[in-house]
Order: C-alpha cells, then sequence, then structure tokens
C-alpha cells in the first residue's frame, strides 16, 4: 500500500510538472509573437507617418 501511495504522488507530480512545462512555453511563445506583432505595425505606423509627413510638406 506504501508503494502505491509513492508511486501515485509521483504520477501526480510528473503530471502537474509537466502541465506547469507546457503553460510555461505556451505563454513564453505568445508573448514572443506579440512582440514581434507590436514591432511590425510600429515600424509601418512610422513609415505611414514618414510618407504623411513629406506628402504635407511637398503640398506647402
Amino acid at each position: 500500500m506504501n508503494l502505491a501511495l509513492v508511486h501515485d504522488r509521483e504520477l501526480i507530480k510528473t503530471f502537474w510538472e509537466r502541465r506547469i512545462e507546457t503553460q510555461t512555453q505556451q505563454a513564453e511563445s505568445e508573448e514572443q509573437r506579440m512582440s514581434q506583432s507590436a514591432l511590425k505595425l510600429r515600424g509601418e505606423w512610422v513609415v505611414r507617418l514618414e510618407n504623411r509627413t513629406k506628402h504635407l510638406k511637398n503640398l506647402n
């Protein structure tokens, strides 16, 4: 009986360690994806603003 309890505890511990590791990896990859996406959008907005500024200067 004692051996069964130890075995069950190991299974539960292993299960939760894997679950935590998986969630950590998913959170990190999502954070990386969002940061890259935000940088891309920021770059696009900078280009748009520069083009708009050039256009407005040419009108004057």
